[in-house]
């Protein structure tokens, strides 16, 4: 029988203590959306009594319908002297409820006494009485033994007094967070064991590792072989200081290789493409050396290895990319991405077969404009407009003659920053329309509206919900490329576009264009089909 391990997820609480990591309430949405499309078991959200985003997230999430993921609200054990009810912390983890809530607590007598300065028996009753306060309200409660190796190694009977404290208090999982980063592998493997055999017919034990070693998902992964179950990360790895446990690379690694049950089977393929997912969300580059979701993780350079992995991939690969959704790269010759593509072209054209000469031409526009800086993996919107243009299935909605953009400093009316001005044509009509703005990209959304409003109502239920901007080449400074991301809604439907270029303002420009022709062109294959 495959033993299941449970997977949770902390990009949002962790993770977000990387350095330039900043989520927006939408992107903490957006997160949580693609991680139980991969099918992980927990989500670790936030605090929702440390800053007024988490709790405005946590009310928002309690809208979302999950189809495998349980949300969990994070926070501490009360504090010294105060009873729970009267814990204005523990009052927050309520409000946002949610089923599943995880509590950190110390388990190094250090912290106990020179950080939190209690004294040892006061921190086990705070410990007990929070994960009994919590449990009594119904709740779910996974207690994280914070600096529980460092506890281990100083006061093992101690370290230990603090999981049991937790364990009569009702926690269903003892989760051992190597919180410090340091601990070597038979470290690590010695603890874990010791605490499961202690208390593993009683609870679920867990793991929660980080990277300052080198060692994260290597600790995690001797962790489950001595007995955890519950595994803790970050999908992408990033976090406080070097990281936390990457858990692209451990899902992969115990489901694929040592016999575990991590994520529902049918949703590995789709690893890499939600990784890549949430790296544009998070606006960073996803590493191209990470295992199995890097877009180096199944390169091939020019020479022997090439020919050997043409006639049989098994010579230099160690599963096969498809496997967890990558791809096979030849560096000096690319064979790569049309079954990817053509999985995307079915969605809105199932008659492309694989070998159409159009499909050569798709994989080629794409390379080249990879090249140039695009990233279609996080703009759907815009990867779909170009293939209607390559197959004849695209009509623009609106010519442009010119615009022209403009700032003011000082301000000429307070809020007001910058104008722009265009002309297009549409339907045969001349349109000139100017907008005002607070900046010049949306001044020129509101000129755009302006002037296809009367032929299209429709543009006036696009929303701009996001809007990211990466420096593509920094060694050229100010006159470096950048690609823009927009992400826009209706209401109903949400896509993204993407733009590229050395000007700021033209690379909006390409994206802004194609998030209104995107909106355009589906309602009008709507009133289409409703003909039909």
């Amino acid at each position: 029988m495959v033993k299941k391990i449970d997977i949770f997820d902390s990009t949002l609480r962790d993770g977000s203590q990387g350095e330039g990591i900043s989520f927006s309430v939408q992107d903490k949405i957006h997160i949580v959306e693609a991680l139980d499309e991969l099918g992980v078991n927990y989500i670790e959200a936030g605090n929702p009594g440390s800053n007024p985003k988490d709790m405005e997230f946590f009310q928002k999430a309690k809208e979302l319908k999950l189809k495998t993921a349980r949300l969990v609200a994070f926070g501490s054990t009360r504090r010294k002297d105060i009873a729970c009810s009267e814990d204005a912390n523990l009052t927050s983890l309520l409000s946002a409820e949610t089923e599943d809530v995880c509590i950190f607590g110390k388990t190094w007598d250090f912290q106990v006494t020179d950080i939190l300065h209690a004294t040892l028996e006061e921190n086990l009753e705070m410990i007990r009485d929070t994960c009994a306060y919590l449990k009594g309200r119904g709740r779910n409660v996974i207690f994280d033994a914070e600096h529980f190796f460092t506890g281990y190694a100083a006061n093992k009977e101690y370290a230990l007094d603090s999981l049991n404290a937790a364990v009569e208090g009702g926690a269903s999982v003892l989760c051992l967070c190597e919180t410090k980063g340091g601990a070597m592998l038979d470290e690590c493997a010695s603890a874990v064991k010791e605490a499961y055999d202690k208390f593993g017919s009683k609870v679920k034990i867990g793991i929660h590792t980080h990277n300052d070693s080198g060692l994260a998902v290597a600790n995690s992964l001797v962790a489950v072989q001595a007995g955890a179950t519950h595994v803790q990360g970050v999908l992408l790895g990033f976090g406080e200081r070097t990281g936390n446990a990457n858990l692209s690379t451990i899902i992969a690694n115990l489901q694929l290789k040592m016999g575990y049950e991590c994520i529902p089977s049918d949703c590995m393929e789709k690893l890499t493409p939600i990784c890549h997912r949430i790296a544009e969300i998070a606006n960073i580059p996803l590493e191209a050396g990470m295992p199995y979701v890097g877009q180096n993780a199944f390169a091939h350079k020019a020479g022997m290895h090439i020919d050997a992995v043409l006639k049989n991939p098994f010579a230099y690969e160690h599963i096969t990319p498809e496997t967890v959704g990558n791809e096979r790269v030849f560096l000096m010759s690319e064979v790569a991405g049309r079954s990817m593509i053509i999985e995307k072209i079915k969605k809105f054209d199932s008659s492309i077969q694989k070998s159409d000469p159009v499909v050569a031409e798709i994989i080629a526009k794409v390379k080249q404009l990879e090249h140039e800086g695009y990233q279609f993996e996080g703009a759907d919107g815009s990867f779909e407009l170009l293939v209607r243009k390559l197959i004849g299935k695209y009509q623009p909605f609106f010519n442009l003659h010119y615009y022209k953009v403009s700032g003011e400093k000082p301000l000429v009316e307070e809020g007001l920053y910058s104008f722009a001005h265009l002309k297009v044509d549409v339907e045969g009509n001349t349109r000139v329309a100017a907008g005002e703005g607070k900046g010049q990209i949306n001044a020129l959304d509101v000129a755009l509206r302006q002037a296809l409003e009367p032929f299209y109502p429709a543009v006036n239920s696009i929303h701009l919900t996001d809007y990211k901007v990466r420096v593509l080449d920094g060694k050229s400074a100010t006159a470096s490329r950048v690609r823009v991301l927009i992400e826009s809604t209706d209401g109903t439907d949400s896509w993204t576009t993407v733009g590229v270029s050395c000007d700021l303002v033209e690379a909006s420009w390409f994206a802004l264009v194609d998030s209104f022709e995107y909106k355009l062109i589906k309602d009008l294959e709507k009133r289409f089909n409703k003909l039909m």
